[in-house]
């Protein structure tokens, strides 16, 4: 069996064992078995809600130094009420990200030895089984007739994708004995008002809106349109009143599509499932599935990982299996780890492509239902979770799935400026804890939560991080520096002196959803406070990009002098008495010392203000609040695994980076490997969906093997011991560097560095450090003492 799949003995009994497919707007969960297969299909666009501004009282800064004054006296419930009054927006059409319908597909029969397999290298799904031979059997609308007992076998296969090249999902269905596929198809709505119609022997079209009356009005949301077809070879199609019936067929393929009124301006786009329909059956499912293939692998192909060969029989046991023995048996198993590694590649690609829409959101390209039903949205979480999503894209050679992350920041700097306004009375933009399809920047609905002023700063940094990886100048020219600009100028607008401190603060804000207590404990626990430790770290990453972006492109002296100015009252990182990176600007008792978040280390992670090398002091702060979290209440789910691990890392704690690891991909995924929140936190009352663990998991191995966020290029940086041997081709490193990597009984043994951009480059193993000089289009092989064995033209 291939490394590069996940596979399943059995059928999959519901969407949490069905097997992801997607094109980047368009996703498939697919599940069932020989008798019954669904597909969940889902659409990024299809959002309830709509645009809407939404209005603060009017009070500006004048409120805003009111409630600063009870802040600084110390007065917390005072201020949380001044905040309520200006800060705090009702809840209106914000909506939410919905699934659109599910395709079921009755075969009339029941299958033994069953197969599922998702195959990462080719971007298919596929599931095989065996059956009585039915080539006498009778099919009719009602159902199938079954095979006589003692009959011959025939084996089915069954294969789904979805194509980027075409814009569709597209499936065959086979058999090994001509004549025997056989089976109805039907379409049924998930979410709001959905019809679907049967157009002639071949053909359904469907349609629907993306309403409900949780997150919006009920009477606001996305239009869609679609169309499914069949094509058989041999046998007959024909419809009924409600499916299409395939009889008798040696072959039968199934062509979907659907779109939406989603930033349309013309009715255009209700003719664009059938006319992509009519490309795609014309084309042929060989044709479109072999350039399917070819576009998924110019990107998946750019990266491998090899952790050397798992142990006797492992590689043979199915992925569900291999996961049981880490959860159960604690079984160490470094293929299953490189497995969830390209697993979560694979769902970059599947869900964000450079022609995307929207980004991805909670449940990436998918959609459950789960998260509406619990109150939850399938929205954007601006305090971690969607700057997850892509914190992998760019170290593991995917920056142009990164595109559509890019897009929606500089349109959610245009909506930011009307918060800034509306709320702040400031110049610039500004966004808070969440945002959704319409360009939402208002805070929450509660100021506890929603008060977190700098979530779209923090989203804002993937700009930097684009373009620290790819040094593209116009990039930086025409979308990162410009946008990154005008948050800049709303917090030199909006950020304000401390009057006992003399430093530059933000504020009312919170520690993304954590909570503590006052040095008047009377008081109970607080959200709110000025300078949280998480804005000042972002601040300063941002004023520190932008006057180096300035000074580079030789623009805006004016606003240069003002970030000279800022940099030095920018307060520092502060270790507590506990010996901890203080979360806030005063050392304050936690309230929940297990909670979940931990916006604070950014410094250490993604960011670079924290490093074991620079600041080995707050270094061991950092590694204190890790510990300080492990605690048996600790709020234990998927992103948080994910933070522990990436911490650790940054920390050069490999077996601790891996512990938790092993621990997500073991004890916070579902059998198809997906990632959970678990019951209990945030609301949940159940295991709910959400894909950041397997992105920011994907994210946290790349990292354990390469560093580049300090000034260096560190080859193998927290190589757990367990991982003895093996190799990595085409991670990146900032610079514009591709790496190739070996590595044998823990130590290195080879490197190459792949130069795209004309530079200098320090290259670190362990203690040993190189400088190389780098020219652009040439390749550096480097022995296990960083000496140059060879100079080439790079073949990349």
């Amino acid at each position: 069996m291939s490394q590069a799949k996940l596979w399943y003995n059995g059928r999959g009994e519901n969407w949490k064992q069905g097997l992801p497919i997607g094109n980047g707007r368009i996703g498939a969960v697919v599940y069932g078995g020989g008798e019954q297969e669904t597909w969940c299909i889902t659409e990024l666009t299809y959002w309830s809600g709509k645009t809407e501004r939404i209005a603060g009282n009017g009070a500006g800064k004048a409120g805003l130094q009111r409630m600063r004054e009870a802040f600084f006296r110390g007065d917390y419930n005072e201020g949380d009420r001044l905040a309520k009054e200006q800060l705090q927006p009702p809840k209106r059409n914000f909506g939410t990200n919905l699934s659109v319908c599910d395709v079921v597909l009755h075969f009339g029969h029941s299958g033994t030895d069953v197969v599922r397999e998702l195959d990462l290298e080719q971007a298919t799904a596929s599931m095989t089984y065996s059956v009585p031979d039915q080539r006498s059997s009778v099919h009719d609308a009602a159902g199938f007739a079954g095979g006589q007992a003692g009959a011959p076998r025939t084996r089915h296969a069954r294969e789904v994708l979805a194509s980027n090249v075409d814009g569709v999902i597209a499936a065959r269905m086979s058999a090994d004995q001509a004549g025997s596929v056989s089976f109805a198809l039907g379409v049924k709505g998930r979410s709001g008002p959905f019809a679907a119609v049967v157009t002639g022997d071949d053909t359904i079209a469907f349609h629907g809106q993306a309403i409900e009356e949780m997150h919006s009005d009920g009477k606001c949301g996305v239009r869609c349109q679609g169309q499914i077809r069949i094509v058989t070879c041999g046998g007959s199609v024909r419809g009924t009143a409600e499916q299409l019936v395939v009889t008798g067929a040696d072959e039968a393929y199934v062509y979907l599509t659907v779109h939406t009124d989603y930033g349309q301006t013309s009715d255009a786009w209700a003719t664009q499932s059938g006319e992509r329909l009519e490309a795609a059956a014309s084309k042929g499912y060989e044709r479109l599935r072999e350039d399917h293939i070819a576009d998924y692998r110019s990107l998946y192909d750019r990266v491998s990982l090899d952790m050397g060969p798992a142990a006797a029989g492992v590689s043979l046991l199915p992925t569900d299996e291999r996961m049981r023995r880490l959860r159960q048996e604690g079984h160490e198993d470094a293929e299953l780890v490189a497995l969830f590694f390209q697993y979560g590649r694979y769902l970059t690609i599947a869900g964000s492509r450079s022609d995307s829409p929207l980004p991805l959101h909670l449940q990436g390209v998918w959609n459950d239902g789960e998260a509406n039903r619990m109150a939850w949205s399938c929205d954007y979480h601006l305090d971690v979770n969607t700057q997850m999503n892509y914190y992998q894209a760019e170290i593991a050679n995917l920056a142009e799935c990164h595109v559509p992350l890019m897009n929606y920041i500089e349109r959610l700097a245009e909506f930011g400026r009307l918060a800034a306004e509306d709320f702040y009375g400031c110049q610039g933009w500004v966004a808070h804890v969440f945002s959704n399809a319409w360009g939402f920047t208002a805070p929450g609905w509660e100021t506890g939560w929603g008060l977190n002023v700098t979530g779209g700063l923090w989203i804002a940094m993937h700009l930097k991080e684009h373009y620290e990886y790819g040094l593209d100048r116009a990039f930086l020219t025409k979308q990162a520096y410009p946008v990154m600009k005008e948050a800049a100028v709303f917090f030199l607008d909006y950020m304000v002196v401390h009057p006992e401190k003399g430093w530059l603060v933000t504020g009312p804000s919170n520690s993304p959803e954590n909570s503590f207590y006052p040095s008047d404990r009377e008081q109970g626990a607080q959200q709110l406070s000025m300078g949280p430790t998480m804005d000042q770290v972002l601040v300063r990453d941002l004023f520190a990009f932008c006057l180096a972006a300035a000074r580079q492109l030789d623009v805006d002296q004016h606003l240069q002098a003002k970030l000279e100015e800022a940099i030095p009252l920018l307060p520092p990182l502060q270790i507590g008495s506990k010996g901890q990176l203080q979360e806030w600007l005063e050392d304050y008792e936690e309230a929940q010392p297990e909670h979940r978040h931990l916006a604070h280390l950014f410094a250490l992670y993604p960011g670079n203000q924290i490093t074991p090398r620079d600041t080995p002091e707050l270094s061991a702060a950092a590694r204190q609040t890790l510990l300080g979290r492990m605690t048996d209440e600790l709020e234990d789910i998927e992103f948080t695994a994910v933070l522990f691990a990436t911490g650790f890392s940054r920390l050069l704690e490999g077996d601790r980076a891996l512990w938790h690891m092993n621990h997500l991909i073991g004890e916070l995924c579902f059998d198809n490997l997906l990632t959970y929140s678990k019951a209990g936190v945030a609301g949940a009352d159940t295991n709910i969906f959400i894909i950041d663990g397997n992105y920011g998991g994907t994210a946290a191995v790349a990292d354990m093997l390469l560093h580049s966020h300090a000034g260096a290029v560190h080859l193998l940086p927290a190589l757990p011991s367990a991982w003895r041997e093996g190799s990595f081709k085409g991670l990146r490193a900032r610079g514009g560097i591709e790496v190739d990597a070996a590595w044998s009984d823990g130590l290195l043994t080879e490197a190459i560095l792949y130069a795209s951009v004309e530079g200098q480059a320090i290259v670190r193993i362990g203690d040993l450090e190189a400088q190389l000089e780098l020219e652009a289009g040439m390749a550096y092989r480097l022995d296990a003492n960083l000496h140059i064995l060879e100079r080439t033209a790079a073949a990349r």
